[in-house]
Formats: structure tokens, sequence, C-alpha cells
């Protein structure tokens, strides 16, 4: 059986999905803006993205936590019987 808790591993994959995601759309416009669209476009993206979704996964998974505390100091905590969200 694994090591890792349901709740680790969750925020781990909830972070390689969201830094996935984020890095893909932000490398994109960014390069977009950067250098417009053409033929050479998605040479130019892919690196591009890769570096940033190596930045953004072990960053989002790190500061997630952070986050929902940040989170709950700004809102409040939500009551026990509330539906949980994917980071806390």
């Amino acid at each position: 059986m694994s090591r890792i808790k349901p709740a680790r591993l969750r925020q781990i994959v909830f972070g390689f999905y969201m830094s996935g995601m984020m890095s893909l759309l932000m490398s994109a416009v960014i390069t977009f803006i950067n250098t417009g669209i053409d033929n050479q476009f998605f040479y130019r993206w892919l690196p591009a993205f890769l570096v940033a979704w190596a930045v953004a996964f072990p960053l989002v998974t790190f500061l997630a936590p952070i986050a929902v505390k940040l989170t709950e100091m700004t809102l409040g905590r939500p009551p026990k019987d509330s539906p949980r969200t994917p980071v806390n």
C-alpha cells in the first residue's frame, strides 16, 4: 500500500493538473504576445511550456496549502458540513 496519505496525493495530483493547464495557457499567450502566430509558433511555444511547467509544478504543490490558509484567514474557515475543494 502507498505511504502517501490520500489528502497529500490529492494535493500532488491537483498541482500536476493545475500547473500543467496554467503553464500551457500562459506560455501560449505570452509566446503569442511576444512573437505572434506563424508556422514556427509551436516550436517556440513548446520549450517555453516545458520550462514553465517544470517551474510551476513544484511551486503550485508547495504554495497551494499556503493559498488555502490565506483564503481561510481572509474569508474564515468553511463549516465542517460544506463540500471540500480539491486543495483543502
